[in-house]
C-alpha cells in the first residue's frame, strides 16, 4: 500500500478513507490511529475562577544597587477581574507604577545594595472562559476615542508600507469586518508557524517578518502580526499580554501551564472589536503551537483532527486558564536605563544600571507560581 503523508492529509480525507476501508477490513493503522486521536476543545463562559499568582525575585546582587519591575494584572473586562496585589521584600522603595498611555500596572522596587534583593508579589485575579455566539449579535458599545487607540501603529507594529499592502491583499473583496478578520486569521494559520528556537515570546517585529518572509516565531510575533494586519485593514485590535496558570481542561498539553512553575508560561493573546459582537477573543498563535508541538510529529494540516477543534474555538474564544497582565505596547518603565520594552509580561531588572536578561535564569533568578483559590 502507498505510504500516507500524515502531515498533509485532511480530516475529511481520513474519515472517508477509514469508513471505506472498514468495509473491506483493511483500515491502515496510521489512518485509524489518527482518526482515533480526534480531540475536543470547546471553552464556554461559566463560573468565575479565582487564582493567586506569586512572583518571587532573588537577585544575586549583594553590594550593588538594583531595580526590579514586576508586571501586575491590570485588566478588568467581562472575562477577567484583577482583584488585588500585595508585596513584601527588602527594597528601600516598593510602589506601584502605571503606564500613562495604556494603564498597565507594575511594582517597581529599588534596592540599595546592602543585601541581596528579595521581593515577593502576590496577585489575585478571576478569569472566565470565552466563546462568541456568531448567530446572536449583541448591542456593542465602545468609546470612539478608545477604539482609535487600537487602530494606531506602535514601534514594532507599523501600519503602512508592507504591512498595509499585505493586509489589503488578504482582505480584498471582503464585505464585512467579520470576513476581514476571518481571512486574516486563516492567513496567519496557513502562513506562519511556531518556531521553538525563538527566545521567550519573540520580539513582535511584524515589519521584519513580512520583509524577510521569515514567518516562524512565537506568540508575540504571530499574534502581533495578526493584530497589526487587522488594524491595517481597518479593524480595531489589540494584544493581551499574560501568562498561562493551570493545565487545559481539554487535555491539550501545550495550551496550559504547570502552576508550580510558570516561569516560561508567558503567552499573549489577541482581541478584535466587531460592531455586532464587541471585543472578541482570538489566538491564531496557539493554533500554530498545537500544530508544531502537541504531538511528536509536526502537524502541517490545520484540518487535522487534533488541530481542527482548536482552530475553530480560538476564532472567537479561549479557555480561562490564562490571565492577562495588560494590553500595553512600548512601555517606559521609570528608571529603566535601557529604554522602552516592546511589551510587559516578564519581570525586568537592572543591577548597577545594567539590564538583566529576563530569559536568562543564570543572571535573573525569579519564579512564578499559581494556585486556584476557588472554583
Amino acid at each position: 500500500m502507498k505510504d500516507i503523508d500524515m502531515t498533509t492529509i485532511s480530516r475529511r480525507t481520513l474519515l472517508k478513507a477509514a469508513s471505506g476501508a472498514l468495509l473491506l477490513g483493511t483500515v491502515p493503522k496510521a489512518v485509524l490511529a489518527q482518526v482515533q486521536t480526534e480531540r475536543h476543545f470547546n471553552p464556554r463562559p461559566g463560573d468565575w475562577r479565582t487564582f493567586e499568582i506569586v512572583t518571587r525575585v532573588n537577585l544575586q546582587a549583594s553590594g550593588a544597587p538594583a531595580k526590579v519591575w514586576v508586571p501586575l494584572p491590570s485588566v478588568d473586562t467581562d472575562w477577567q477581574r484583577s482583584l488585588s496585589s500585595a508585596w513584601t521584600g527588602n527594597g528601600k522603595v516598593m510602589q506601584i507604577g502605571t503606564d500613562s498611555h495604556y494603564g498597565a500596572k507594575y511594582l517597581v522596587a529599588e534596592f540599595d545594595g546592602s543585601a541581596a534583593p528579595v521581593l515577593e508579589v502576590t496577585s489575585r485575579v478571576q478569569t472566565m472562559s470565552r466563546a462568541t455566539d456568531w448567530s446572536k449579535p449583541i448591542a456593542a458599545h465602545e468609546d470612539a476615542d478608545n477604539l482609535r487607540q487600537w487602530m494606531k501603529p506602535t514601534d514594532l507594529m507599523p501600519l503602512d508600507g508592507i504591512v498595509r499592502r499585505t493586509a489589503r491583499q488578504i482582505v480584498a473583496g471582503a464585505r464585512s469586518d467579520e470576513e476581514k478578520v476571518q481571512r486574516i486569521y486563516d492567513w496567519i494559520i496557513i502562513s506562519t508557524y511556531r518556531e521553538p528556537k525563538v527566545r521567550g515570546c519573540g520580539t513582535g517585529d511584524i515589519k521584519a517578518m513580512l520583509e524577510t518572509g521569515n514567518f516562524g516565531g512565537k506568540c508575540g510575533d504571530i499574534n502581533g502580526l495578526f493584530v497589526g494586519l487587522c488594524r491595517a485593514a481597518g479593524v480595531p485590535a489589540r494584544d493581551a499580554y499574560g501568562i498561562r496558570l493551570v493545565p487545559s481542561a481539554f487535555g491539550y498539553r501545550e495550551l496550559g501551564g504547570n502552576p508550580a512553575s510558570l516561569k516560561s508560561a508567558q503567552h499573549c493573546r489577541a482581541e478584535v472589536y466587531l460592531r455586532k459582537h464587541g471585543w472578541v477573543a482570538m489566538d491564531p498563535a496557539d493554533v500554530g503551537k498545537v500544530m508544531r508541538l502537541e504531538t511528536a510529529t509536526w502537524i502541517k494540516d490545520p484540518d487535522n483532527p487534533v488541530v481542527a477543534p482548536v482552530r475553530k474555538a480560538l476564532f472567537g474564544g479561549w479557555e480561562g486558564n490564562w490571565m492577562a497582565y495588560n494590553f500595553a505596547h512600548d512601555v517606559r518603565l521609570p528608571g529603566f536605563t535601557t529604554g522602552k520594552v516592546g511589551f510587559l509580561m516578564y519581570p525586568q531588572a537592572e543591577v548597577n544600571g545594567e539590564a538583566l536578561d529576563p530569559l536568562d535564569p543564570d543572571s535573573f533568578k525569579y519564579t512564578i507560581s499559581a494556585r486556584v483559590v476557588s472554583a
